[in-house]
């Protein structure tokens, strides 16, 4: 009988042993299927994600080919403060990558043309500054001066503000000071001596004029100067409504040319002040939950919901701007409550590491066809996507300067 429970004992354990043979090989294979380690902060877990599901930025939104696009200058944007922090050269190379591919040698880029007068094409000029440091490739300077050669010519309305597109006349958005303004600045700075701040600072000062909502402290996403727009207001020209990522790019516009703008030129003082009165209007309409609306005064609203663009730029630029001393301190807190909704409500893990943001509003506009309105209706309706690159880069601007204020 003793030999009999011996053998019993004996073939248990040979089966424990089995069985954790068994699960260290299952946890073997799981560790060699990570994609993304979790031990990394959010913004690389971020940008790893992004290169693993896209091996060139071009193809962020599944293009069949590679198109100069304000979406993938600002994602790169976030890629150029992520080396900047880390110095791991994947994230410059990734960079370069895109540089190569849509530089010609004699500084062309490709799939652009200058007489289309679209704003939305200089944003990408924004990487050509540190890719010419870094390579020091005469190419990126030829390229900078094309678009800085589009800003001479752009049409513009008659209180001298850019329009949106040519084909958008006497139209000014929110979305177009993002996209022209930094860059400009540094241009004119680096390359110009700055003699053009004066005309600058004066794209905020029309906007501001233009745009404004006393009641709320909100900016209407566009203005008509011709009041001729279906959508515009037949005496402000002012579009329908708000719509939260059209304020966060103008946000994002004021921290970054702020990086520009000398401290001793008055019109500092007039953009940081805009600053703060967007910053101060901002938090009156943040949610329980940290984030924001798609359309952030109609919390609640049938349709509306907490979108990921909007809230990751609105963190970017309270935090940038708490960091550089134009915003009070106190504006840290309501940004670190907003990133952490976003990391509980919108971004999901998939079980190799790989990261998601989700809820991003896939594309808004005003006028074109089909005919886009700037009802509140029009804001809720249009698509909403997974890993948008509205998204993407806001995020990771976002991620690094909540990492910045541990370091």
């Amino acid at each position: 009988m003793f030999r009999f429970y011996k053998f019993l004992v004996l073939l248990g354990l040979c089966g424990i042993f089995s069985c954790n043979n068994e699960q260290a090989q299952v946890d073997q294979q799981e560790s060699t299927n990570v994609v993304v380690s979790s031990s990394l902060p959010w913004s690389e877990r971020m940008a790893q994600s992004v290169m693993h599901r896209h091996s060139e930025a071009w193809m962020i939104e599944n293009e069949a080919a590679a198109e100069w696009d304000y979406k993938v200058g600002l994602l790169l944007t976030s890629f150029e403060k992520l080396y900047e922090r880390t110095k791991k050269e994947k994230y410059l190379d990734y960079i370069v990558a895109y540089g190569n591919t849509m530089i010609a040698d004699d500084g062309t880029i490709a799939d652009y043309q200058l007489n289309k007068y679209n704003i939305d094409m200089v944003n990408p000029g924004k990487i050509l500054f540190n890719l010419l440091d870094k390579t020091q490739d005469q190419k990126y300077l030829l390229a900078m001066q094309t678009l800085r050669k589009q800003l001479d010519g752009h049409p513009r309305t008659n209180a001298g503000g850019f329009w949106h597109k040519k084909i958008y006349p006497y139209q000014m958005w929110l979305d177009g000071l993002y996209m022209g303004t930094p860059f400009y600045a540094r241009y004119n700075v680096v390359y110009e001596n700055g003699d053009k701040i004066e005309d600058i600072v004066h794209q905020y000062d029309v906007i501001q004029g233009h745009s404004l909502d006393e009641k709320t402290g909100l900016l209407f996403h566009g203005w008509d100067e011709s009041m001729q727009m279906d959508w515009a207001d037949k005496t402000t020209g002012r579009s329908p409504g708000f719509w939260g990522r059209a304020l966060g790019w103008y946000m994002m516009a004021m921290v970054d040319v702020l990086d520009y703008i000398p401290a001793d030129h008055p019109g500092r003082a007039t953009i940081n002040g805009y600053l703060n009165d967007l910053s101060e209007a901002l938090v009156t309409f943040q949610d329980d939950s940290g984030l924001w609306y798609q359309v952030p005064d109609q919390a609640g609203r049938e349709g509306n919901y907490l979108e990921a663009s909007s809230s990751s730029m609105f963190v970017y630029a309270m935090l940038k701007g708490v960091r550089k001393g134009y915003l009070p301190v106190s504006y840290q807190k309501n940004a670190e409550n907003a990133y952490a909704g976003i990391l509980k409500e919108l971004i999901k893990v998939d079980p190799d590491g790989e990261i998601h943001i989700h809820q991003t509003c896939g594309s808004a506009g005003l006028g074109g066809n089909p005919y886009r309105d700037g009802t509140y209706d029009y804001y809720v309706n249009e698509k909403i996507e997974v890993d948008d690159p509205h998204g993407l880069g806001p995020f990771i601007l976002a991620s690094l300067e909540i990492e910045a204020i541990n370091l």
